[in-house]
């Protein structure tokens, strides 16, 4: 065997859980299409390293988001679950920041880790459907993968104190 074909492997022929999550991590189904739009900033390019304010403020642009998401069948389903999923995230951080016990804040952590992936899925889906949505929606899914790569680190290091 080469030295090279080992990397060429599936996942199931030898490629580690650690390498295929990172590259599920690194992933951008929207491609870049140039535009950034950032949503953790202040209008003045100062950035909100409150998590709290972060996370509100990432839930109020997935809901205006969703207006402008025309209404059909298949649409409305993924809608709800985008509206549901984007703004878990932020409450589910004001519960793990106001936890008692180090387990009760894990849980909490992980669940923000869970509805920012969840978000990602949902902003993909519409993007799929709805492509002049794309632009807009790429902005968030960003904003969703770093959310959920700051949860993951932050559930990592809690994790092993």
């Amino acid at each position: 065997m080469r030295r090279n074909d080992k990397a060429r492997m599936s996942n199931d022929e030898g490629m580690t859980k650690a390498k295929d999550q990172n590259m599920r991590e690194n992933y951008d189904p929207f491609g870049d299409d140039g535009e950034v739009s950032i949503v953790r900033e202040e209008p003045d390019g100062k950035r909100v390293y409150d998590l709290e304010e972060r996370t509100a403020r990432f839930g109020e642009a997935v809901i205006d988001f969703a207006k402008e998401i025309p209404q059909g069948a298949v649409t409305n389903r993924i809608t709800s679950q985008l509206v549901g999923a984007g703004t878990s995230v932020g409450a589910n951080y004001v519960e793990a920041d106001d936890a008692v016990s180090k387990k009760e804040f894990l849980k909490n952590i992980s669940t923000c880790r869970k509805e920012a992936r969840e978000t990602k899925h949902f902003l993909r889906m519409i993007g799929r459907d709805v492509p002049e949505l794309k632009p807009r929606g790429r902005a968030l899914w960003m904003e969703a993968r770093e959310l959920h790569l700051i949860f993951s680190k932050i559930w990592r290091s809690k994790r092993n104190d």
